[in-house]
C-alpha cells in the first residue's frame, strides 16, 4: 500500500484530531538551534501557550542540586519531578518559569545547570514524569512545545513537527550570547565541545526510543535564518494546518 501523500496526511489530520484549543506544534531540535526563542514568539503569535520542555528539566536540575539529590539517583530525581510546582507565565511580554512561585527563568539557564539537566534526562523515570505532565498540559492543543522529542516522544500525534537545526559553531556562538547575558565569561571552543558532546548523547539517547527526528517533521536550518524568517515559516505551516485560524 503506498504512502499517504503530506496533503492526504493534512487532511486525515484535520478530520480526526479535532482538539478544543487549536493544534498542538511541537518544535524539536538540538542545544543551541533556536527552539526557545522560536516557539515563544510562534506561541505569542498564534495566542497559544508556550511549554518549554527543557526548562522543565532544568528545573528538576536545580532542585536536584539544592537538595543535594545525586544526580544519577534515577528515583530520587524522578521524585522530585513528581512534586515540582511549576508554571510558565508571560510578564511584561516575556516567558517565566517559575518554581514555587519564584522566578527561576535565569538560575536555570547556567552552564551547571544546563550539565544537571542533561544528566537527569538520561533517566527512563524522570522523563515518564515529566512526559505525563507535558502530555496533560497540552492535552487540549492550543499549545507550541519545546524540546528535544516533543514530536517523537511527547506528541507524536501533534498536527505540526518542526526539526530546528543549525552548524555547531553557530549554536555555540549563541550560547556564548545567552551565556554572556547572565554575567558568565565561558570559553567558546569549550562551549564548542559540549555542544558536540551532547550532540552525540542526544543522538543516542534518541534513537534508542525510535526515529530521531520525527519522519513527519519539517526540518528548518536555522544557520544564517533570521528568528523573524523562522517564525513566519512555522506560523504560516500552523495556519495551513489548521482551517480555524484567521489568516
Amino acid at each position: 500500500m503506498p504512502p499517504c501523500s503530506p496533503e492526504a496526511k493534512s487532511n486525515h489530520i484535520r478530520t480526526q484530531m479535532k482538539r478544543k484549543n487549536g493544534i498542538v506544534i511541537a518544535i524539536d531540535g538540538p542545544a543551541g538551534a533556536g527552539k526557545s526563542t522560536t516557539a515563544r514568539r510562534v506561541a505569542h503569535k498564534m495566542g497559544y501557550l508556550y511549554l518549554d520542555t527543557g526548562a522543565m528539566y532544568r528545573a528538576v536540575g536545580l532542585v536536584a542540586l539544592q537538595r543535594g539529590v545525586d544526580l544519577d539517583d534515577a528515583e530520587g530525581v524522578a521524585a522530585l519531578g513528581e512534586v515540582l510546582d511549576l508554571a510558565f507565565e508571560t510578564r511584561d511580554g516575556q516567558v517565566q518559569t517559575l518554581l514555587n512561585g519564584e522566578n527561576v527563568s535565569e538560575a536555570i539557564r547556567t552552564s551547571e545547570i544546563s550539565q544537571a539537566a542533561s544528566r537527569v534526562a538520561v533517566h527512563p523515570e524522570v522523563r515518564e514524569v515529566l512526559v505525563t505532565r507535558q502530555q496533560a498540559m497540552g492535552k487540549d492543543g492550543g499549545i507550541v512545545l519545546e524540546g528535544r522529542d516533543t514530536g517523537t516522544a511527547i506528541f507524536p500525534d501533534a498536527e505540526l513537527k518542526i526539526f530546528l537545526t543549525a552548524d555547531p559553531g553557530e549554536r555555540a556562538r549563541r550560547r556564548l550570547r545567552d551565556l554572556q547575558k547572565t554575567g558568565e565569561s565561558p570559553d567558546f571552543e569549550s562551549l564548542l565541545a559540549d555542544i558536540r558532546t551532547r550532540d552525540a548523547r542526544d543522538q543516542q539517547t534518541q534513537l534508542q526510543r525510535g526515529a530521531w527526528p520525527a519522519p513527519d517533521a519539517v526540518r528548518i536550518d536555522t544557520t544564517g535564518v533570521s528568528v523573524e524568517e523562522q517564525v513566519d515559516q512555522i506560523v504560516a505551516l500552523a495556519r495551513g494546518e489548521n482551517g480555524r485560524i484567521d489568516e
